[in-house]
């Protein structure tokens, strides 16, 4: 499922229940009328604008519902906070494309591609309130159906979380006794995507619910808690740096994955650029970690010195077997600090390998 964009999360944020905008479109909507509406009163809106009058009046949903009476368009200042003008015709240039077929809509699309302002078109025959910024058309969706859609994503996501928390567990045991393959990595990673994918999916759904999604967001915290580092830090890991490929090219390979290949296991380990990876890609080839994932598991160790300690020894092995004079001499750690990070991996090591075998 395509993600909205900043400005179309924006404009739903704007129009999401409990909001003054979403309670004029509701009267709107529920009195059988239809509506043009422009968020943004700009220059570049102006040059479109033909006709009618200038309000420049405080918003409030009864004098949307009102205006909404005479056939033209609403123009509202851009936070929505006043009433520009009213009953506008609006002159788009006509050599735009747009796939709608009804009147209001095609002028609504054509406006939005045109110029960078949300456009809200609300439609008499169909009952649909629809908004439009830029190339992107989403229709506003009943509340009810927007909760029963966050509640499946959520109870998906339940039975996700734990699956991705074992193969992670997992991989942390392995990478202890350095026995990963490629295949290990690839698991957490995928389980790692698809957790965040469903997240993001259920957090576009409590953006344009509002006051109403205030227990979907405090389920979905809970349970997404930790998975965006988690998913960073197994991608640093282990992808493969190359000309112009780092670690957010690495992430935004992975999330540009389509749900098939995402499903694909050779196709996620693609996206790290290992040697190799433009052949036959070997799932069970043993493969190092560099120690980020298990380096942020201990306490109070800023990353700016995880990278240093990384940067100095090149991978998880060397960085357990380094003593604690060895960790001192790199750059911000410091006796205190070596020592901690020496009995932090021993714990890890010694509760990664009793969750594996015990």
């Amino acid at each position: 499922m395509a993600q909205p964009s900043e400005g179309l999360r924006a404009a739903l944020a704007a129009s999401a229940p409990g909001r003054p905008l979403r309670e004029g479109l509701d009267r709107i909507l529920l009195s059988g009328m239809g509506a043009l509406i422009v968020v943004g009163d700009g220059p570049d809106v102006l040059n479109l604008c033909s006709g009618g009058f200038l309000l420049d009046a405080a918003f409030t949903p009864q004098r949307l519902f009102e205006l909404a009476k005479m056939d033209g368009a609403i123009i509202l200042a851009p936070d929505a906070s006043r009433i520009a003008r009213a009953n506008v015709h609006l002159v788009p240039n006509p050599n735009v494309p747009t796939s709608e077929t009804g009147t209001r809509h095609r002028t609504a699309e054509r406006v939005a591609r045109s110029i960078n302002v949300p456009v809200i078109s609300v439609s008499e025959r169909m009952a649909v309130i629809a908004v439009y910024v830029g190339d992107e058309k989403h229709p506003l969706e009943p509340i009810p159906r927007l909760l029963d859609r966050s509640n499946q994503a959520l109870q998906t996501l339940e039975r996700y979380r734990p699956r991705l928390d074992a193969v992670s567990r997992s991989l942390s045991a392995l990478e202890v006794e350095d026995l990963v393959t490629l295949r290990d990595v690839v698991s957490v990673i995928q389980r790692a995507e698809m957790v965040q994918r469903i997240a993001e999916e259920i957090d576009s759904h409590i953006v344009e619910l509002g006051e109403d999604g205030r227990l979907v967001r405090l389920q979905l915290e809970e349970l997404y808690s930790g998975v965006a580092s988690d998913r960073r830090l197994a991608v640093a890991d282990y992808f493969a740096p190359g000309d112009g490929y780092g670690l957010e090219q690495a992430l935004d390979a992975l999330s540009q994955l389509s749900t098939e290949d995402l499903l694909d296991q050779k196709a996620v380990a693609a996206t790290l650029n290992l040697p190799g990876a433009e052949d036959e890609v070997d799932l069970d080839l043993g493969v190092q970690p560099r120690g980020h994932r298990l380096l942020a598991k201990i306490p109070r160790l800023p990353e700016a010195v995880i990278a240093n300690v990384v940067e100095r020894f090149g991978d998880l092995q060397k960085i357990m077997r380094a003593t604690i004079a060895d960790l001192d001499d790199v750059d911000g750690v410091g006796e205190t600090r070596a020592r901690a990070m020496k009995d932090g991996l021993a714990r890890l090591a010694e509760t990664s390998i009793l969750d594996r075998y015990g």
